[in-house]
């Protein structure tokens, strides 16, 4: 964006802030955009209004929650806010105060349902999109009180079972406080469900407390009432919650009384009050007696209107359409079945990368989570998240999600032929918006004649926000070649002329990333490609990875992926993962399990070093958040639920055991060797392919051999197979075989 275009805005806004005595943000602006390459839009609207929302509720924050310490507040808050805690952040020139050291929680779910309850690490549920939460506690009469929040362990698990469900339990000091959340449907309604039983040694009360703040921060509350039964909520005149069980006791407080906290012991209920802050609290009191359990549910109907029919036991079905993993490492086979679930939840029409903070659309996401559901069989989520990207296409050919990021189309025309290559199908009705797809690329590149390193490149913009300010990204460049390779070869068969139009303008992108990455190896004196042009080496080289996976333009081997890895691993990892400097500064689950893919394709044996680092960062409940606290653990950046993250989980367990490469597929590459020393059956399927649907099974026979089998349904003849189980020696079978097993020594 240029300052120009403010014209005649530039001029009131510089008077306006001389005349207040304060600094001219023109001038500022201008010189924050001069540190980016000049490029079309300076950051995405959506990014900024995002943004403004973000920090808008971190305003709010710092206007309440550090002048009111004695509140009971979330889990992040009381550690971000602790000076003991090592989440603890300063905040004397923070003008707003958001999560960023504990960003992680879990969503639960209906298959189909758009609506995605969370649940913070020590149980506090936030039911609805944005919105207030739900606590539960224990009260003795000797005045000990049990509050998960304040705790620093409390145990917590996910349990997949009959859908997503999350087990919290919290004790201290002789109260034991176990909550499940989950949602499910009944009599044709969606419900989120809070189940709480508590056990204490002395007289007391279980609480369900109403909270005006949810992972983020503050939501407000404005209305609360107790219904005449004494068995429910009505919120903000919107929302209600129901008990199982009618409250023996009720109370309210309002902002400026204090937490609800302090008034757990006065001796009259309120039924109903009002807050003009919007900071009301309340609390369901329930007679807990010494040694007998108490029990309570609390349900909450989900509001949000599917836009697909849903259909009881949702869960069955989905798990009986997708592939299964089966694996002796219980931790691996976790965290792969709570990934898929992850796909299932957020992919209900569009696909999207978290429940809450990135509960919307981009389609570099989306070409991963896509490429996800594709690899696992859930085929028809992909091909309806594909439907959708239609109305998303300008009538200039752009896919545009957010402006001024040029991998989209390249990214779009690449998931596309992924899925016609999976169900074996013909793209008639996408051919118009193929071709508009991959002339809009040709159209955008910057021209061959310029004498400059980004010559033929496309135009510097935003691109993926981990890469650094706006430059001309290799990343945007390499996907729009693999964008302009898919569009040639899904036409073809319908417009060979325009189909090879689009190989020779594939050819003539690479050319001028040849060029470009020469002038840069001899100015950096080795092979590894920085993010772009204008950069020396440095984290935001993770970009670059993508010409090897996962859209394989280069050989496994070539010098310049493998240096590129080798000062990845040098320099940007930290505790066994990739730790991304710029932007989300933490550890990053997905662009690690980048690196780890391309290693396992180059038969780099440390890629299980990076598997494993992965898995040991997931929380409890089989989750990452966007990017991990290096010291703590907890989510840093994005949303604490990033699915993303979930989609490289299955994207790698599928390709450890089968992946394409080129005209042959590749079995067993990633398979652990001591998995083979365990008990227990090995295998995965049954899993769509570009050639077929495959089920694979490892099973070693003796201390030297061992048998791998593979059931297939084939499109055609029998492709070309490679079988690379590590520790073995390799078997190669021709395309055409009827083979369907192999004997591999070691």
């Amino acid at each position: 964006m240029k300052w120009t275009k403010w014209l005649p805005w530039r001029f009131a806004i510089s008077y306006i802030a001389k005349k207040q005595g304060i600094l001219d943000p023109i001038p500022i602006m201008a010189r924050v955009q001069a540190l980016a390459q000049p490029s079309e839009v300076a950051e995405p609207i959506e990014l900024i209004r995002s943004g403004v929302v973000f920090h808008a509720r971190g305003l709010i924050n710092s206007r309440v929650i550090q002048h009111n310490l004695d509140w009971v507040w979330p889990a992040w808050i009381e550690r971000q806010f602790d000076p003991k805690d090592p989440s603890f952040i300063p905040r004397a020139f923070a003008i707003t105060h958001i999560n960023i050291s504990n960003r992680n929680w879990t969503a639960v779910g209906y298959p189909d349902c758009p609506d995605l309850p969370i649940v913070d690490p020590n149980g506090l549920l936030t039911p609805l999109f944005n919105g207030w939460s739900l606590d539960a506690w224990l009260i003795t009469e000797d005045g000990r009180r049990l509050l998960p929040s304040k705790l620093k362990q409390v145990d917590q698990r996910q349990h997949l079972d009959d859908g997503p469900l999350i087990r919290t339990v919290a004790a201290d000091e002789g109260l034991e406080l176990r909550t499940k959340v989950w949602v499910e449907r009944v009599d044709g309604k969606m419900l989120c469900r809070l189940h709480i039983s508590g056990d204490s040694d002395q007289a007391g009360h279980l609480v369900l407390a109403l909270r005006p703040y949810n992972p983020e921060g503050i939501s407000f509350i404005h209305d609360v009432a107790l219904n005449d039964s004494r068995d429910g909520w009505r919120i903000n005149n919107d929302s209600t919650v129901q008990f199982s069980a009618s409250a023996d006791r009720h109370h309210l407080s309002h902002y400026r009384e204090g937490d609800v906290n302090i008034h757990l012991h006065d001796r009259e209920d309120q039924h109903s009050g009002q807050c003009d802050v919007g900071m009301a609290t309340a609390a369901a009191l329930f007679n807990l007696e010494p040694g007998v359990t108490k029990e309570l549910t609390a349900s909450i109907e989900l509001n949000a209107k599917p836009s697909t029919p849903l259909i009881d036991d949702a869960w069955t079905a989905v798990n009986n359409q997708r592939s299964t993993l089966t694996c002796p490492d219980p931790h691996w086979q976790f965290l792969f079945d709570a990934a898929a679930t992850s796909l299932v939840l957020h992919s209900p029409d569009d696909v999207f990368p978290g429940p809450y903070t990135y509960k919307r659309f981009w389609f570099r996401d989306a070409a991963y989570i896509i490429d996800a559901l594709l690899s696992i069989g859930l085929t028809h989520r992909a091909e309806r998240a594909l439907d959708r990207f239609i109305d998303r296409q300008t009538t200039a050919g752009y896919f545009r999600s957010q402006e001024g990021e040029w991998d989209s189309n390249g990214q779009v025309l690449w998931i596309l032929e992924r899925f016609f290559k999976f169900t074996h199908r013909r793209p008639d009705k996408w051919l118009n918006i193929i071709k508009r797809g991959a002339d809009w690329i040709i159209k955008k590149r910057v021209s061959t004649e310029l004498d400059a390193p980004h010559a033929g490149l496309m135009p510097a913009g935003f691109s993926a926000e981990h890469l650094g300010p706006n430059d001309y990204y290799y990343w945007d460049d390499f996907w729009s070649v693999a964008g302009l390779r898919s569009a040639s070869r899904m036409l073809a068969a319908t417009d060979p002329e325009l189909s090879q139009r689009y190989v020779d303008a594939a050819r003539d992108f690479e050319q001028s990333i040849e060029r470009s990455l020469a002038t840069q190896a001899d100015k950096l004196r080795r092979p590894a490609m920085p993010a772009s042009p204008y950069r020396r080496l440095d984290s935001g080289a993770i970009g670059s990875v993508v010409c090897g996976y996962p859209l394989q333009l280069w050989a496994a081997d070539d010098p310049r992926m493998s240096d590129l890895v080798e000062f990845l691993l040098e320099r940007c990892f930290l505790k066994g993962a990739f730790y991304q400097d710029m932007i989300h500064s933490g550890l990053n689950a997905y662009l690690t399990l980048h690196v780890a893919q391309v290693m396992m394709r180059a038969e780099d044996p440390r890629y299980l070093d990076l598997i494993d680092a992965v898995a040991d960062i997931a929380s409890p409940t089989g989750q990452w958040p966007e990017a991990i606290h290096p010291l703590t653990g907890a989510g840093c950046m994005g949303d604490g639920h990033h699915v993303w993250a979930s989609s490289e989980w299955v994207l790698m367990m599928r390709y450890c055991f089968l992946r394409e490469e080129g005209d042959h597929l590749v079995l067993c590459q990633g398979i652990p060797e001591r998995w083979l020393e365990a008990d227990g059956p090995i295998s995965f399927g049954a899993a769509p392919t570009e050639f077929g649907e495959v089920t694979v099974t490892v099973k070693a026979t003796s201390a030297t051999e061992t048998e791998v089998r593979w059931e297939a349904d084939w499109h055609g003849p029998a492709p070309a197979l490679a079988i690379r189980l590590p520790g073995h020696q390799p078997v190669w079978i021709d395309a055409g075989q009827s083979q369907n097993q192999a004997v591999l020594s070691r």
